[in-house]
């Protein structure tokens, strides 16, 4: 008897290759206007930045930890975190890295904070022009090309809170983040200055332009002095990185270039203090 043939299944119809065109065309992706958020809790040493931040925003702050009795300033922050009902703690000196009890404490080494990070705003609440009776000077913004110590941001940001920066844009790679070094180099200006992270920081500069700034950049090779500056425009000053300065299609996007006379025989300052003579000299009257 013969045996019937098994039944198999019928295969899948293959499905149709895409063709060319459809392959080249991939769908966009639009671009999100939500600033990046970050998430990273920050240990914050130098009394003065933690003073800035139980001022401004005390919430975000988790935990005061003292390793010594307070004195000094870290007196008048113990009671401000009492007052705010903020966790404080009096724990023995922690043991450097060998096991050894320190041998004297610092300013900055006897107590620390734990501080929720302040979160950048959007470029578009960043580049808002302020109302005419608000300010008696032409406002000033500033944005960071590229700036990878973060010493230098946070000193930038000291010098932008001290000078009543509006704010300050920073590129999303290749640049220092906010962290517990910027904020306490900063002492206190991180809470003062609103910042924004961009990815693409060439299109921010254009949205700038189109808002009403003007961009100037800086550059040791540039042949106008910023004391020449037309200090009535609102100006958005771009400082570059600490070993290339700016990039190409940063200077294209200037509409002015100026640099810092001096008569000395270096050629170049530290960009923090460069981008605060800068400031002071935008500062000056009409």
């Amino acid at each position: 008897m013969k045996r019937k043939p098994k039944s198999r299944p019928a295969k899948p119809a293959k499905a149709a290759k895409p063709s060319k065109a459809a392959k080249a065309a991939k769908p966009v992706k639009p671009a999100s206007s939500a600033p990046p958020v970050i998430d990273q809790l920050l240990e914050l040493k130098n009394p003065h930045s933690v003073r800035a931040v139980l001022s401004v925003r005390p919430k975000d702050v988790t935990e005061l930890r003292f390793y010594a009795e307070p004195k000094g300033l870290w007196n008048k922050i113990a009671e401000m975190a009492d007052e705010a009902n903020i966790p404080i703690r009096t724990l023995p000196p922690p043991a450097d890295k060998k096991g050894r009890a320190p041998v004297k404490q610092e300013r900055t080494g006897h107590a620390v904070a734990f501080v929720k990070p302040r979160q950048p705003v959007s470029l578009q609440s960043l580049l808002k022009m302020p109302d005419a009776d608000e300010s008696q000077s032409a406002p000033l913004w500033l944005a960071l090309d590229s700036l990878q110590d973060p010493h230098n941001v946070g000193a930038i940001f000291r010098s932008a809170a001290f000078f009543g920066v509006r704010g300050i844009l920073m590129t999303r790679s290749q640049s220092a983040p906010i962290n517990a070094t910027v904020h306490d180099i900063a002492a206190g200006g991180v809470e003062h200055v609103p910042f924004a992270i961009e990815a693409n920081l060439n299109r921010a500069l254009k949205l700038a332009k189109d808002a009403g700034l003007w961009i100037l950049g800086t550059s040791e090779h540039a042949e106008g002095s910023v004391w020449e500056v037309d200090r009535r425009r609102p100006w958005l000053t771009v400082v570059g990185n600490e070993q290339k300065g700016l990039r190409r299609l940063t200077l294209e996007k200037c509409d002015h270039l100026c640099t810092i006379p001096g008569p000395g025989d270096v050629g170049s300052l530290n960009v923090s203090v460069a981008t605060g003579i800068v400031l002071a000299a935008l500062q000056q009257p009409f």
